[in-house]
């Protein structure tokens, strides 16, 4: 950010109707439970599921460097629903006619400006369950790095503020527990595979 900036503040919440939002909407949900009672659930919806029926695609970026240990990029972003600065994957919403491959791609140089080669495609996931029908894929990109190559420039839209950090994936566990200390907002996506990654990497059986 440029000197003149100043901390991210929310500065009204106010209820707003499905009718007015433009991402989201609440839904009610009428269902029956195993025994045939009629039960009630309310849920957000995003407003922006593309063809594909998939909403979104988070990236777990690996660089690979010839002298440098295997490393991830996570980002630093301000996020208004819980006041607070998120330590996240990089991640976006997919445009209609796009494939999740094709988006992770773009979003990635977006965000990051690294450019890579996908190696995995998660099954479609959900994400919080209890409160909304939004999904994803999970998307590995490998970036092949050379000796001497430079950060390459962000591409970020008008009013995105994200900040990237490069972390060795034997560290990335840590780093995530330091930033919560922090008082960062470490998303569940990430710290679930940065703790799955170091209980693979502790536990020998």
């Amino acid at each position: 950010m440029s000197s003149d900036s100043f901390p991210p503040q929310i500065t009204a919440v106010t209820t707003l109707s499905s009718a007015d939002a433009k991402w989201v909407e609440l839904q009610k949900i009428d269902w029956k439970d195993q025994t045939g009672k009629p039960r009630i659930w309310e849920t957000a919806a995003r407003k922006t599921r593309s063809s594909s029926g998939i909403d979104a695609v988070a990236i777990a970026t690996v660089l690979l460097h010839p002298t440098k240990p295997a490393s991830t990029i996570v980002i630093l972003q301000y996020r208004p629903p819980v006041a607070a600065t998120c330590v996240e994957f990089p991640a976006g919403l997919i445009d209609q006619g796009e494939s999740p491959e094709t988006a992770a791609v773009r979003e990635l140089k977006e965000e990051t400006g690294y450019e890579g080669k996908v190696v995995s495609l998660s099954p479609t996931i959900v994400s919080d369950p209890g409160m909304t029908t939004a999904n994803m894929q999970l998307v590995v990109v490998e970036v092949q790095l050379r000796e001497g190559d430079k950060e390459p420039e962000q591409q970020l839209e008008a009013g995105e503020f994200i900040q990237r950090v490069v972390v060795p994936l034997d560290e990335l566990h840590d780093k995530l527990v330091e930033f919560s200390s922090q008082g960062y907002a470490v998303d569940a996506r990430l710290y679930h595979w940065a703790a799955g990654l170091d209980f693979a990497r502790k536990r020998k059986w």
